[in-house]
């Protein structure tokens, strides 16, 4: 019998990569707190962790896969969202700038884990107020980081990117997906 896999997760997009990945998996939403201090790789990759051994405490026997993403301008850290008003906040800073995309990964199977972090680099094209009211208004910035969805509306404000691409959506596939075949999961 297969073992179980769990992604610990609520982000809609992770559920969606893995699927599309072709892992069959169970969902469970850990609960940890995400205040920290360090670098963008530091957090990501410690929440990642969190997130993780919170998931496997509850399922001991099961391989676990965790995950956490922020978005960095010129050192700043740019998480969820807190209202539309922060999310044009967020869009004015990255309008026509490069920023950074962290995304952390911890696998956990028969309590050792492994951990992965991936950096992408995006340039955004200069958005007018129009835009980032219209925008704000799709009610897509919310719940993500850096407050847009490269995979939505967002996309239509990228002007290039350096790196990977579903990094930059929520997690890293080709990076799972090695991880995933060296712990025998796949």
């Amino acid at each position: 019998m297969p073992r179980q896999f769990i992604l610990a997760s609520g982000s809609q997009r992770r559920q969606e990569l893995l699927s599309q990945m072709g892992v069959p998996f169970e969902l469970y939403v850990p609960e940890v707190d995400e205040r920290l201090n360090g670098s963008a790789e530091q957090v990501v990759v410690e929440l990642a962790r969190r997130k993780a051994l919170e998931a496997a405490r509850v399922y001991p026997k099961a391989a676990v896969l965790a995950a956490d993403t922020l978005v960095t301008i010129e050192g700043e850290v740019l998480g969820k969202p807190q209202d539309l008003f922060d999310a044009a906040r967020m869009l004015r800073r990255l309008s026509g700038a490069w920023h950074e995309v962290h995304t952390g990964v911890c696998l956990v199977v028969d309590s050792a884990a492994e951990f992965a972090h991936v950096k992408t680099d995006v340039l955004f094209s200069n958005m007018t107020e129009d835009e980032i009211r219209l925008y704000c208004d799709s009610g897509e910035p919310l719940g993500k980081a850096g407050a847009y969805a490269i995979q939505g509306l967002g996309g239509m404000f990228i002007q290039q990117i350096h790196g990977n691409y579903t990094n930059v959506v929520g997690l890293p596939t080709s990076v799972v997906y090695q991880m995933l075949k060296k712990a025998n999961i796949l």
